[in-house]
């Protein structure tokens, strides 16, 4: 409500500047996520377009993604230190590893569209992690067209309310950071033995296997190795925390 005030007064202004069509209908979505009147639209085209095969170069999101991860990074820091006084700095790690992880980066791209924010089409191959970067890019854009503090209003206002931090404290996001942790407290040997194997249609899978103080406890397949190990911990924990809580343990010793 505050930025909507304060923004009202360029609104006059900005509607004597001059936009094709393409850019005008840009900024009205720019400004629908953030809630902000955009200044300086260069930037937030910088940040929709991505590195292509051309040997010209030109700008693209991959330095503003640079900017933004830091801007992001320092801004949930500060949110989770004041409003978690009590809770220690191993809680706090995690809690900030879950939020600005590329699951729940991705995620919330995702959920804002903006994919459908890319300006050039020739791009190269779209990464699956592209809604995240384009997040980290847009609030790099934002920090930079106005200042830290108006870009901590945006990003906990708009991108990232408290309520969806909050749901993140009992979310697992990594389960193989999770089984190290585990491991490493309870001085137990976790390691994983990752091979290549060719299925029943000729394609190309990963394989791999958790071993727990030197015995096999899961094993799980997948396109790449880090997919097939994230699986295989997933199963491991499943298995693991019918015996042991887990979750509660690492809340005890964090």
């Amino acid at each position: 409500m505050e930025l909507q005030k304060y923004f009202s007064k360029l609104l006059i202004k900005d509607r004597k500047k001059n936009y094709s069509e393409e850019d005008f209908n840009f900024k009205n979505k720019i400004e629908k996520i953030t809630g902000l009147q955009i200044e300086n639209l260069d930037i937030y085209k910088e940040a929709f377009s991505l590195r292509t095969s051309s040997k010209v170069k030109q700008k693209n999101c991959e330095r503003l993604e640079f900017l933004g991860d830091s801007v992001l990074g320092t801004i949930i820091a500060t949110y989770l230190f004041q409003n978690f006084p009590q809770a220690k700095e191993g809680f706090l790690t995690q809690m900030k590893s879950k939020i600005v992880s590329r699951k729940n980066l991705n995620r919330l791209g995702e959920e804002l569209g903006l994919k459908n924010l890319i300006r050039n089409n020739n791009a190269l191959t779209l990464s699956e992690n592209i809604s995240g970067n384009l997040l980290e890019a847009l609030i790099g854009s934002i920090f930079l067209d106005y200042n830290y503090d108006f870009c901590e209003k945006v990003v906990l206002e708009k991108l990232l309310k408290p309520i969806d931090i909050n749901k993140l404290e009992n979310k697992i996001i990594s389960y193989k950071s999770l089984l190290l942790e585990w491991g490493q407290k309870k001085k137990i040997v976790i390691c994983y033995e990752t091979c290549e194997e060719f299925q029943a249609n000729n394609l190309l899978v990963f394989r791999s296997w958790v071993i727990i103080n030197g015995n096999k406890i899961s094993n799980a397949a997948e396109a790449s190795k880090k997919k097939a190990e994230e699986k295989a911990a997933q199963r491991a924990f499943y298995i693991l925390n019918k015996k042991e809580n887990i979750i509660e343990s690492q809340k005890i010793i964090s």
